[in-house]
């Protein structure tokens, strides 16, 4: 048996460690550390570490236990507030990155500047660059929010609820391509799914969460079986997302914790959960995404490429969520942060740009600035995001919004 997981874990678990407190250093997140030590020990740079098939399912437990960990933090009241505006927030922060990237990937995605070998048309190449660029990490922007005290906010609820429809709008764009290429893909029965995933949700989210509750009333003795048994409701939603309606299974998991999220042992288990987060999980799945990084042989035409590719996707995410939260009436300081809570890429658009050259809709010449894009945006945002949030009143649990009066804010001061 091979024993060399262990002293990859440690190589990790370490250099995570130690750049993310010389990150802290500087005024940034140590999410910024564990990112980079992934790109510096991976293929990149060093070529320390390498992918493998137990670091992949630890990293996905890690993002897994992330998201359930956003969802217990999360201020449903705060949430039903913001439905309606997270969803507009989404929508056109979906619409405004697939034409930016549909544009930029066709000025470049031509013969004579750069050849593609994928399958299928040019046009459907270029609307598939686009959907790469719709995807939101929530993951990222939800562990630097928790880290700054942020996630309770008016602009911290928008962002992680924007970023679960957005999700879903993007795995909706990405049915639609991909249905192109695949006669065996029914649009109108992923569409069906992916509603029934949300009614299931609703449904049994109420009858798990007064079953929890009365059994949580009658289990004071004990406290470790709630942590067992919340850790299980996670998985399972994960797991019934994925396999069953075809949804992220890290909305899934965002879901599990909503529901656990009121009940009376909630911080509880938040405690338990940061724990294991940090201890193991969340250190390998920044650090995975680093060494993910492969960087090919860079023409000047591609260079050019990734970085006009990565400006729109961050000025994009900004300006699309931006003018979302601004019709929804949120103040300029308050779509600024969800502008820029929304620009991380993360390993969504890395799991929908693997799906596409599976499937014959992304180049392996754009497959390297697309990975670039992912990994900067993942490190600029919470960078961005920590000093942006200093913009605005000192509001410590709530923030305003527009037509709240000084009476109303003053009590929060």
């Amino acid at each position: 048996m091979d024993y060399s997981f262990l002293l990859n874990l440690t190589i990790i678990l370490l250099s995570t460690k130690v750049l993310g407190l010389v990150t802290r250093k500087f005024h940034m997140p140590q999410v910024v550390g564990a990112l980079l030590a992934g790109v510096i020990l991976g293929p990149a740079m060093l070529g320390t570490l390498h992918e493998t098939e137990f670091l992949d399912k630890l990293a996905e437990i890690g993002v897994i236990v992330l998201m359930f960990c956003a969802g217990l933090e999360t201020d449903t009241a705060e949430l039903k507030k913001s439905g309606k505006s997270a969803f507009i927030i989404a929508l056109i922060g979906v619409i405004v990155p697939l034409f930016g990237g549909f544009a930029v990937a066709s000025f470049f995605n031509r013969p004579g500047v750069i050849s593609s070998d994928a399958t299928c048309s040019l046009f459907l190449q270029n609307m598939f660059i686009g959907v790469i660029l719709t995807a939101t990490s929530v993951s990222i922007t939800a562990e630097t929010l928790k880290e700054i005290g942020k996630i309770k906010t008016h602009s911290g609820n928008a962002i992680l609820g924007a970023a679960i429809i957005d999700d879903v709008l993007g795995i909706i764009a990405l049915t639609i391509i991909t249905s192109t290429t695949d006669p065996n893909v029914n649009l109108f029965a992923v569409l069906l799914k992916i509603a029934a995933f949300f009614v299931f949700s609703a449904i049994g989210g109420i009858l798990i969460y007064k079953a929890y509750s009365r059994w949580s009333n009658d289990a004071e003795r004990g406290l470790q079986r709630h942590a067992i048994a919340a850790f299980c409701l996670c998985l399972l939603m994960s797991y019934i997302a994925e396999h069953f309606f075809g949804v992220a299974d890290i909305t899934g998991a965002y879901i599990a914790g909503v529901i656990i999220s009121n009940t009376q042992k909630s911080q509880f288990l938040t405690s338990k959960f940061d724990t294991l987060s940090y201890l193991l999980l969340s250190p390998v799945f920044f650090a995975s995404i680093g060494l993910k990084v492969e960087l090919p042989s860079m023409t000047p035409a591609i260079i050019l490429f990734a970085f006009l590719l990565t400006l729109t996707a961050i000025l994009t995410k900004v300006i699309g969520c931006g003018i979302g939260a601004k019709i929804c009436g949120y103040k300029n300081y308050q779509s600024i942060r969800i502008g820029v809570g929304m620009i991380s890429r993360g390993e969504v658009a890395l799991i929908v740009a693997g799906k596409g050259q599976q499937l014959g809709l992304l180049s392996g010449d754009f497959l390297g600035p697309v990975v670039l894009v992912v990994i900067i945006t993942t490190i600029i945002t919470p960078i961005v995001l920590k000093p942006v949030f200093r913009i605005g009143p000192s509001v410590p649990f709530t923030e305003t919004r527009l037509g709240e009066s000084y009476e109303e804010v003053s009590k929060y001061r």
